[in-house]
């Protein structure tokens, strides 16, 4: 799969003599017309594309259909096509590694609009994550807004804008 952009968080200098480890990730984008389903966190003030984490061994496509039906209740996904990878550099604030190197694997698919139920992890709930359409547009200028004025925000929502831009000129 392309790489879309490799990003280096302001914190990382080097990558040499750092521990790294590798968290592969998966990213759904399931657009109609202008409207494209994220996910709101209120903790972070930012919109988001569903997805997370892959288990070990698990296949991207599978785990991009899990992440998304956990995350949004998504029904009848189909037509899944990769869009391209995102790859980031990111510091990791526990003991065991400096650094965390994380390729998020995006696949657009095709989803019916009307959602079932989400089944989110406790952290995620405690967030205030919740699945909405969402205008695109209108979910670029509210992230870039958080950017630009929010001490709250979390270190995803440089990659989820620059993916939500990339998107909007593929849908526009």
């Amino acid at each position: 799969m392309q790489i879309l952009k490799t990003h280096y968080h302001p914190d990382i200098k080097t990558l040499e003599n750092k521990s790294v480890f590798t968290r592969l990730a998966t990213r759904a984008i399931a657009t109609q017309g202008n409207s494209i389903l994220l996910l709101y966190t209120e903790r972070y003030e930012d919109y988001s594309l569903p997805g997370g984490g892959l288990d070990l061994d698990e296949d991207k496509i599978q785990g991009m259909m899990r992440e998304l039906g956990e995350e949004t209740g998504a029904q009848n996904i189909k037509n899944i096509k990769p869009f391209g990878a995102y790859e980031e550099y990111r510091p990791w604030y526990k003991p065991d590694f400096d650094i965390q190197h994380m390729i998020s694997y995006c696949y657009t698919c095709d989803i019916n609009k009307e959602l079932g139920a989400a089944s989110m992890e406790a952290y995620e709930t405690k967030n205030g994550m919740k699945a909405l359409w969402v205008n695109i547009h209108e979910a670029i200028k509210h992230n870039k807004q958080t950017i630009a004025t929010s001490e709250r925000k979390g270190m995803s929502i440089e990659r989820e804008t620059f993916l939500l831009e990339l998107i909007s000129e593929n849908i526009s």
